[in-house]
């Protein structure tokens, strides 16, 4: 079947002032006529077009594009192969990029005290939940509690992250060797740690016994809550029900 230049452009989604160009580069020539001597493309050529547009949507220019296609020794397949690499470098690219955004956004809303050197300084990679900052916000910016963090952050320095941040990791480690030992949610051993976490959230809110059992539970119940506070590889079997259950008993010791 043959298609006249403008039926290809509207397939193709083009100009026709594109199709001509191509022809006149030499990188894509209509191989039929119609008896009135207009120019037509077979399916071979349709193919040949697919296969430039899809380099040129890749960032190819049109010299190098080219080449490629008329690369004899490359079939069908073979440009495929090579597009789906390409696209899956484009898509590795683009989301480190948005991943870059996500880390920006987080430090804008934790760390914003800070100038943009130390934000790359104290945050680096550090993603444990992506677009997290933005669901916080959306969940608890209305509240005091959010308030109180953002007021006391606005304060800090580069130093008070990174000392917030190594305690928090230094507490996670306790906590999870307290597991690995088989310490009891409700020993002596376990509410401590939950009084510690307690403490660690106390810098940047009022957090109260009480209160403290209802973050725990959210530990316990949302993954993507206890992924922000141990990295997901780090998590044992049961790490939200631990934490959980050591500040109900923790709640308890103080009286409420």
């Amino acid at each position: 079947m043959d298609y006249t230049v403008g039926r290809v452009a509207a397939l193709a989604n083009v100009t026709v002032r594109t199709l001509h160009h191509y022809d006149e580069i030499g990188l894509l020539s209509p191989s039929g006529r119609t008896p009135a001597g207009y120019r037509t493309y077979n399916e071979a050529d349709l193919d040949r077009l697919h296969r430039v547009l899809a380099y040129r949507e890749l960032g190819f220019p049109l010299d190098e594009i080219a080449a490629i296609v008329a690369d004899e020794s490359t079939d069908t397949m073979g440009h495929l192969r090579r597009q789906r690499d390409l696209l899956l470098a484009r898509i590795d690219r683009l989301s480190g990029m948005v991943a870059a955004v996500d880390r920006e956004m987080e430090s804008q809303r934790m760390g914003i005290a800070l100038t943009p050197e130390e934000r790359f300084e104290v945050f680096g990679d550090w993603e444990p939940v992506p677009g997290y900052g933005e669901q916080a916000e959306r969940r608890w910016g209305h509240t005091d509690e959010w308030r109180q963090a953002q007021e006391r952050m606005s304060g800090f320095a580069k130093e008070d992250f990174v000392r917030m941040q190594a305690e928090q990791a230094e507490w996670v480690r306790r906590l999870l060797a307290a597991m690995d030992e088989g310490v009891a949610p409700d020993s002596e051993r376990a509410m401590d740690l939950a009084e510690e976490h307690r403490g660690l959230i106390g810098l940047l809110y009022d957090c109260s016994p009480a209160r403290h059992v209802q973050i725990a539970e959210m530990y316990a119940n949302e993954p993507e809550q206890l992924n922000f506070l141990v990295p997901p590889d780090q998590q044992r079997p049961g790490t939200g029900a631990f934490i959980c259950a050591a500040a109900r008993a923790n709640a308890r010791r103080s009286g409420e």
